[in-house]
């Protein structure tokens, strides 16, 4: 079976697979448990009653979870604006062997042995090269090659390097 069929990565795409990436990562954790340690720090000191340092807490703990999405925001509008991979569709070409992906004279081949991890959900699929890199597919753009890649994928990759839903 081989599959062809053209994908071109939106900055909503990229945003929510750098979101995910983020959260998943040290970043976002330590982000989160820092954001938690200011909102007992601030329920302490309601209970002492000094209310400068409520609301100093409150603010900063605000400003510490909304930090993450709104620097990968900006990076992501710069990338889009800046990067030429993302200016244009990428085409790709996939059977039993190999993902091949092209876009104008450039191309490149993905031997599915050397695919780290394929996740797919009900918003897009992304074919993992390594643990941070990955190719972006929306299911609304795949269209009809959605299920038929999932099959492909499934059959083909360890059980392990699979996440379906």
């Amino acid at each position: 079976m081989k599959l062809e069929f053209d994908v071109k990565v939106t900055e909503k795409d990229l945003y929510s697979f750098n979101i995910e990436q983020a959260y998943k990562g040290s970043q976002g954790v330590i982000s989160l448990l820092f954001a938690v340690l200011l909102a007992a720090a601030a329920v302490l000191s309601a209970q002492k009653g000094n209310t400068e340092y409520v609301v100093l807490y409150i603010i900063v703990g605000i400003l510490v979870l909304l930090y993450v999405p709104f620097s990968l925001k900006g990076r992501v509008k710069m990338i889009m604006k800046t990067n030429e991979v993302f200016s244009k569709p990428l085409h790709f070409a996939v059977d039993e062997k190999h993902i091949n992906v092209s876009q104008g004279d450039e191309m490149a081949q993905l031997p599915w042995e050397q695919v780290y991890r394929f996740v797919a959900n009900d918003k897009r699929i992304l074919i993992f090269s390594n643990r941070k890199n990955a190719y972006i597919l929306s299911k609304e753009q795949l269209g009809d090659s959605y299920e038929p890649l999932k099959e492909l994928a499934g059959s083909t990759l360890e059980k392990y390097r699979l996440k379906i839903k």
